[in-house]
C-alpha cells in the first residue's frame, strides 16, 4: 500500500525539467530509475509526455504520476522518515515548478 501526497495545478502539470529545476535549487539531484515503466540510466530525461517516473534522492525510490491537473507522489507504506521527507521534498518541487497546492 503506498502513501501518496497530491500536487494539483490549476494550469498544466509542470514538465520535469522545472522540477528538477527546483530541486537542485534546493541543492538536490534526483536519480532517474525508471520512465514509464522502463528502466532508465540515473541521468536519463524523460519525454514531455511522460506518466510515470521512479526517482531516488538517496533515501529510497519515490514515484510521480501525472495525471490532468496534478501529480501523485508515491512511497510504499513501509517509507522511513528519510524517504517520506524526500517525498515531501519532490511534491513540493513540483509544486513550486507549476504553482501547484500539496494535498
Amino acid at each position: 500500500m503506498g502513501i501518496e501526497r497530491v500536487v494539483t495545478f490549476s494550469g498544466a502539470e509542470p514538465p520535469w525539467s522545472a522540477i528538477r529545476g527546483r530541486l537542485a535549487v534546493a541543492g538536490i539531484t534526483p536519480q532517474m530509475r525508471m520512465i514509464d515503466n522502463m528502466p532508465a540510466f540515473p541521468d536519463d530525461e524523460p519525454e514531455g509526455s511522460w506518466t510515470e517516473l521512479r526517482i531516488s534522492l538517496g533515501g529510497g525510490m519515490v514515484t510521480l504520476r501525472r495525471e490532468t491537473g496534478q501529480i501523485r507522489v508515491v512511497v510504499w507504506g513501509n517509507a522511513d522518515a528519510a524517504l517520506q521527507r524526500d517525498q515531501e521534498t519532490i511534491a513540493q518541487a513540483c509544486s513550486d515548478a507549476g504553482d501547484g497546492k500539496v494535498t
